[in-house]
């Protein structure tokens, strides 16, 4: 009974169907009409005109989204937890061809403008120093923990009194706004994101990840990034029909609202073990090795995190039976 992590959960059988209903002669690349109607779809989502690139994996996504937005020879800050610090193998330093990761604190692994501010005044403004050109945030974030839009208004605001760029690393995007259930456009454009890598894969989605430009000016030079990079798929219209599939009566939306309940019924279970409040699809807790092994000797697999902590991961397709049965063995600790 596995909630080690989302990705390794099924992908929707309505993703599957989309792929074989793609599979037919048409341009290759990101010429087919599946790819060529990103655009228009994005932009009734997001009530916004945007320029949609499709990627086959979420590093992808947010290298690419900050090349977009910071020089070599410039900064991003980011929380000292944040995917793209721990977890890309230096990719967005790869794909900017230099930039530097400039670290935050912050609770739940969630930046305020104030901890931003922070790193960014103690860098004086000379030409020894590397300037930061750009934020990036991760919703929800890698403790699970979900920015609400006012504040992404707050940062956004910050970013730009400041002349800096907005990305945001939306891999968990879904259960975000499954807890929120605010505006896609408050959360976004309208609080000042330039940049959102719009994440499928986690949320039923095979081997695509949406990256949703809200200046589509910023995409034209991301388009010649991602051919150079080996990104641009032949058959692109599987990674558009993918993402379509997922748009349609909110498959994605009603995806993530699973994957929260799931998570919710075993935060419960935790009790005074809970160290983050749960507020997507991730659980953490505190457990002893000993603990541990127990749950595991019961048959549940999930991720040891730090010393005495551990990390559990729903997903759309947790079976009910298997959270129930998790929920009651944690609650016997």
């Amino acid at each position: 009974m596995r909630f080690f992590s989302d990705n390794a959960a099924a992908v929707h059988p309505r993703v599957f169907a989309a792929m074989a209903a793609a599979d037919a002669l048409d341009t290759a690349y990101d010429g087919d009409r599946l790819s060529r109607s990103l655009d228009a779809r994005f932009a009734a989502l997001f009530d916004h005109e945007v320029r949609v690139l499709w990627v086959p994996t979420g590093t992808a996504a947010n290298a690419l989204a900050l090349a977009a937005l910071c020089p070599p020879y410039g900064g991003v800050i980011c929380h000292r937890d944040a995917h793209i610090q721990n977890d890309e193998c230096g990719a967005p330093e790869f794909y900017t061809h230099g930039a530097k990761l400039m670290l935050a604190g912050g609770d739940g692994a969630k930046l305020t403008p104030d901890a931003i501010a922070t790193v960014a005044d103690a860098i004086a403004d000379d030409v020894h120093r590397v300037q930061p050109h750009a934020v990036s945030i991760t919703n929800a974030t890698e403790y699970g923990r979900v920015y609400r839009a006012a504040e992404v208004a707050a940062i956004g605001a910050l970013c730009r009194s400041r002349g800096w760029r907005l990305h945001m690393d939306g891999a968990r995007f879904a259960n975000a706004m499954a807890t929120t259930g605010e505006m896609l456009a408050d959360t976004t454009w309208r609080a000042g994101v330039d940049v959102l890598s719009f994440g499928f894969v986690k949320n039923g989605g095979m081997s695509a990840e949406a990256l949703v430009f809200f200046d589509p000016a910023l995409a034209d030079a991301t388009l010649r990034r991602r051919k150079r990079a080996g990104l641009l798929l032949s058959k692109g219209r599987y990674l558009a029909a993918q993402i379509l599939t997922m748009l349609e009566d909110d498959l994605w939306l009603a995806n993530g609202r699973a994957a929260n309940a799931a998570a919710a019924t075993l935060g419960a279970a935790a009790g005074p073990r809970l160290i983050h409040p749960v507020e997507a699809n991730e659980v953490f807790l505190r457990a002893t090795p000993q603990e541990a092994a127990t749950l595991r000797a019961a048959g549940f697999d999930f991720y040891d995190w730090a010393d005495g902590e551990v990390r559990f991961v729903t997903a759309w397709d947790s079976a009910p039976d298997q959270v129930a049965a998790f929920a009651d063995a944690i609650r016997r600790l």
